[in-house]
């Protein structure tokens, strides 16, 4: 069997109606799996204005928006036209991103039919709690993504890091990596501008920290923020540049009134946005992979992040960066006042992350899941012979 042999039909939670590192990884890997010649059928809740145009066929689950968080959606199951819809494309594989109801109803769905399912992991859904003041709550949640994951054939992780993390919760036994690419196109130390900087109020000689992603407090705004107070107290010259859009900008602002804000950005606007800073600070530790982490590497900045396993893949502690532990305000206003004061320490450690990044490459990844369905299909066919 060949990669264009594969019929694979892939559940999302959240295919494109916001944008967000994980969705635009599966849209990539969606985009590669049709160049090999394979079909694709992707099911995920809709909205009237998506983030971006879908790649692939994309079939609309029924979901309802959460409540709090209403650009979040959370999906009802699935729905007799579904069921139909997935019998008519009959998959020879299964692939589910989102450990939500739809997400548990399709591995039903694929284990009854003996089919080979394969689960991502992009989010560390049981960290999300710390943030709404219910980490109590932890335990359960992970109890919940067990009994999820463990019903799967096999699973990937963006990276070794969080591949360790879910051995240790015995979450699957059989754990892949899919990794995350880099478009170099895009992201270079090149596009670096001054006359940009200049234009949105940073001086030349200016040390600017710079926080990109999407503004939702579990991306560690208020660590940021505490950091950034620090800074100021020990009378750290800096500025800061905050890249994205999101429900708790009002928030960040409040706490942040002399940061600039360029609200989202993309393409080459994102890459000249991430260039202008002088060191990217990562403070979350929901994430599986740092993609915002690598893109900054890209462009020649150092990275000073939590040390979690969406960074710790990525940052050479010391050589490309700092990696703290987490929440550690005073270690990482350490590791920032390090950045600010040593301009060679920036440029060499920025260097070390520009060359580290060039080990990523979009097609090469994506192969490795197309590898997997592989992999996973032959294991299934061969239990079932007599």
């Amino acid at each position: 069997m060949q990669t264009a042999d594969l019929r694979i039909a892939l559940y999302s939670g959240n295919y494109n109606y916001v944008r967000d590192g994980a969705n635009q990884a599966l849209n990539r890997l969606v985009g590669y799996l049709l160049r090999q010649g394979a079909a694709v059928r992707v099911y995920s809740p809709t909205t009237d204005s998506p983030a971006f145009p879908p790649v692939g066929d994309l079939v609309d689950v029924p979901a309802m928006p959460i409540p709090g968080r209403g650009e979040y959606r959370f999906s009802l199951g699935l729905s007799p036209r579904l069921r139909r819809d997935l019998k008519a494309f009959a998959p020879n594989v299964v692939h589910v991103s989102s450990p939500d109801v739809s997400g548990h109803r399709l591995l039903t769905w694929a284990r009854h039919r003996r089919l080979p399912t394969l689960a991502s992991v992009h989010t560390r859904f049981e960290t999300y709690l710390r943030y709404y003041n219910m980490a109590w709550g932890e335990p359960l949640v992970e109890a919940i993504l067990r009994r999820f994951y463990r019903r799967c054939d096999a699973l990937v992780a963006p990276a070794e890091s969080m591949a360790q993390v879910l051995r240790s919760q015995r979450m699957n036994y059989d754990i892949g990596i899919w990794s995350r690419g880099v478009d170099r196109d895009i992201f270079h130390s090149g596009q670096r501008s001054l006359a940009w900087r200049r234009a949105i109020g940073i001086g030349d000689g200016e040390v600017v920290i710079g926080f990109l992603g999407r503004l939702v407090m579990e991306k560690g705004l208020d660590v940021f923020s505490d950091t950034v107070d620090e800074l100021k107290r020990r009378g750290v010259a800096h500025r800061v540049l905050v890249i994205g859009e999101g429900p708790a900008r009002a928030w960040f602002e409040a706490r942040l009134p002399d940061a600039h804000f360029t609200g989202f950005q993309g393409g080459d606007d994102l890459a000249r946005a991430v260039a202008g800073m002088d060191v990217l600070f990562n403070p979350s530790v929901t994430e599986t992979f740092g993609n915002v982490t690598l893109e900054a590497m890209a462009c020649g900045r150092p990275v000073v992040a939590a040390s979690a396993a969406g960074s710790e893949s990525l940052v050479d502690d010391h050589v490309s960066g700092r990696l703290i532990r987490p929440g550690a305000i005073h270690q990482f206003a350490e590791a920032l006042k390090a950045y600010a004061e040593q301009p060679d320490l920036r440029t060499r450690h920025g260097a070390a992350g520009e060359a580290r990044s060039r080990d990523f490459s979009w097609d090469a990844i994506n192969q490795e899941v197309a590898d997997t369905y592989l992999r996973l299909i032959r294991q299934k066919t061969a239990t079932r012979r007599p």
